[in-house]
């Protein structure tokens, strides 16, 4: 289950339409597994987080408008679980909010603004 989802602007989709890039980080607290190079995975039930895991961003009506991938898992600041950060770009601007799906865990709607700020953050657990 995702938790608390907390994207920057201004290229052109393809087709010239504006859109933006929604970035921001995902925190999988307690079950990780530090390589001591600053870099850790998840293990238990959440070993479908990892690098290249898929982002999708959904539109209102629930199509399919960009997707994207999580990068390298780090130690969090307090080693008290792994952080992944993402980004997806293309996503067109427009609408008023935004769904985002991590791998399989559901959807987190995320207002428009919120997604264009650069600063989605959400945590799984």
């Amino acid at each position: 289950m995702l938790l608390a989802p907390g994207g920057s602007g201004g290229q052109a989709a393809s087709g010239g339409a504006p859109s933006f890039t929604l970035s921001g980080t995902l925190a999988v607290p307690g079950t990780s597994a530090y390589s001591g190079t600053g870099t850790c995975s998840t293990s238990g039930g959440y070993t479908d987080i990892r690098e290249g895991t898929s982002v999708t961003v959904y539109d209102a009506a629930g199509a399919v408008v960009a997707s994207g991938s999580l990068g390298a898992g780090a130690d969090s600041p307090s080693r008290s679980g792994c952080v992944f950060p993402l980004a997806v770009s293309g996503v067109p601007s427009g609408a008023k909010f935004y769904q985002v799906e991590i791998s399989h865990r559901g959807k987190l709607t995320v207002p428009a603004d919120e997604a264009r700020s650069g600063g989605f953050a959400a945590t799984l657990g």
